[in-house]
């Protein structure tokens, strides 16, 4: 049995993927749910085991199988604790994020392939003279599924079918500073995956059933993901500090201070991200276990971050490239 076929299988009982489904899910619930979550997807070992895999992923690249779900069984009531029509507007924000994804691994590809060739393929596969994806990456075929599976699960539970209107994905924008370009590209690239497995795990503590067991493969895709991006990037930029990281991410959120053609602001995206997801619907209780899921899992990657030596690192994925 593989390691996300153990994180995701049910609990028999009253149990649930979260512990004790409750009659009602309250503040605390919610929380005690979150804590509980973290603890069975997010752990140093499952990163660790996430990020070891990536160089075989280059030789070999496989898509992730999903374990078994009851499509047939979800229903509303499978939702506690928040109301279904923010539920709903929260799906339809999902899935508006997740449905662009070639405009997201095309950028991405073309800010790798000079640095790595073959992080560059395994995002975003490869391409003919003309530009046109001849083979989609690993990434792109593992995240294709979400959009049609959120859709899938909004019809389940309303009954209705989504009218999604996708945002665009910002394109490729160089700079004329590759190294920074690339650096940049890949903060926004790991804050995003964090930030929806965040999410798909604060869905969770409010679900149950097949539901949940759903939207808990998305979960393992995105921690797979955002693991992938957070070592390599830790990786091509050895040096990286506390430091460098600050100073990049205040470049990239104060608009003033970025040059215009460079990419997009972390504000603009946060603000995006809110509108997409009704944040205006969302209660206090709802927002602070959001934010209380965010402090959880950031505590395990900055454990995890701290066994990401440069000799185990180099190990991984060879030396640094001196042109990255």
């Amino acid at each position: 049995m593989t390691m996300a076929m153990v994180l995701a299988t049910s609990i028999s009982g009253d149990e649930d993927l979260a512990g004790a489904w409750p009659p009602k899910i309250g503040f605390e619930q919610a929380q005690q749910r979150v804590k509980a979550l973290t603890r069975r997807y997010v752990t140093v070992e499952h990163l660790c085991d996430r990020l070891t895999d990536l160089p075989h992923q280059f030789q070999n690249p496989q898509p992730r199988r999903w374990n078994p779900v009851n499509w047939a069984d979800i229903s509303p009531d499978q939702v506690s604790g928040i109301a279904l029509d923010t539920f709903f507007a929260i799906l339809l924000g999902t899935i508006n994020t997740e449905a662009p994804i070639r405009g997201y691994t095309q950028a991405s590809r073309q800010y790798l392939e000079y640095f790595h060739p073959q992080m560059a393929e395994f995002v975003g596969g490869t391409v003919d003279a003309a530009g046109q994806v001849v083979t989609p990456g690993l990434w792109e075929r593992e995240e294709k599924r979400h959009a049609p599976i959120l859709t899938l699960l909004y019809h389940r539970l309303s009954g209705e079918r989504p009218i999604p209107e996708p945002h665009r994905a910002r394109s490729y924008t160089p700079s004329g500073n590759p190294r920074a370009d690339l650096y940049r590209h890949g903060l926004h690239r790991i804050a995003t995956e964090y930030g929806a497995a965040c999410l798909y795990l604060w869905m969770m503590a409010y679900t149950t059933g097949p539901l949940q067991t759903a939207l808990g493969e998305l979960l393992i895709d995105e921690i797979n993901h955002m693991t992938k991006f957070w070592g390599f990037g830790r990786w091509a930029y050895p040096d990286t500090g506390l430091g460098m990281i600050a100073g990049t991410l205040t470049h990239a959120m104060v608009k003033k201070w970025r040059q215009p053609q460079l990419q997009g602001s972390l504000i603009h995206t946060l603000r995006r991200m809110t509108a997409e997801l009704a944040w205006e619907r969302w209660s206090l209780s709802h927002r602070l276990t959001l934010l209380y899921a965010f402090d959880q899992v950031m505590r395990v990657l900055w454990r995890w971050e701290r066994s990401l030596t440069p000799a185990y690192l180099t190990e991984l994925f060879g030396p640094t490239p001196t042109h990255a």
